[in-house]
């Protein structure tokens, strides 16, 4: 089994790579958030017990995510490994995770860092827009309009929401960028982690990803 967790900050592109790593190593893509829906979907006790605690407003407790995460990679398709991506997020999880898997006999084989700075990402999250009228998406920068502040397909002016303005990007970013950090550095330690430079095209940086996996051995690719 390969277990390879996938790091990077909001913005930095771990869904796009995650797809390519998928579909280049023939393990499944395991997002903790469609784990939860899923689960809940489904009414499972795991899900049962994960929604009694988002119903009253509180944290889904790590044993319950790991729960979860063992029953998906218990499926027929998770029998040779998985991306996680999503789980850990913070150090306490990442040493969880490592204790669960020590139980199994595995281990975290690779944790791919996708390395963008800061204010490269306020930047990519700050530049998404969306139509007035009925939501289609465009950016700045990688999805413009044909008409400046204007949707293509009804003509309706392009709105900025609250949460992908640059000083709230800033300020989200600060706690998730602590708690990646921390688990950034749990697994240097570890000797599992891979890091590449996400600033690159999408091509070069799956690339520096599938190059890092294969020379197995930490470094920035």
């Amino acid at each position: 089994m390969t277990l390879i967790v996938l790091l990077g900050a909001p913005g930095a592109g771990k869904g796009t790579q995650a797809a390519v790593l998928r579909d280049r190593l023939g393990i499944p893509h395991v997002a903790t958030g469609d784990l939860f829906r899923a689960a809940i979907r489904e009414g499972t006790p795991v899900g049962r017990e994960a929604k009694a605690y988002m119903d009253a407003g509180q944290l889904v407790p790590d044993r319950v995510t790991i729960r979860m995460l063992e029953e998906r990679l218990a499926a027929p398709d998770a029998a040779d490994g998985a991306i996680l991506d999503g789980f850990p997020r913070t150090a306490v999880q990442a040493a969880a995770l490592d204790d669960f898997l020590g139980r199994r006999g595995s281990r975290v084989d690779a944790a791919l860092l996708i390395d963008v700075p800061a204010e490269d990402l306020v930047d990519r999250l700050s530049g998404r827009w969306i139509c007035q009228a009925a939501g289609h998406p465009y950016h700045a920068t990688m999805n413009r309009p044909r008409a400046s502040g204007v949707c293509d397909v009804d003509g309706s002016p392009l709105v900025q929401r609250a949460d992908d303005r640059p000083e709230t990007i800033r300020a989200r970013l600060a706690g998730q960028l602590d708690d990646l950090n921390a688990v950034v550095e749990h697994y240097r330690s570890t000797g599992a982690l891979r890091t590449v430079n996400g600033l690159r095209p999408i091509a070069e940086v799956s690339g520096g990803l599938l190059e890092a996996l294969e020379a197995g051995t930490a470094g920035v690719a």
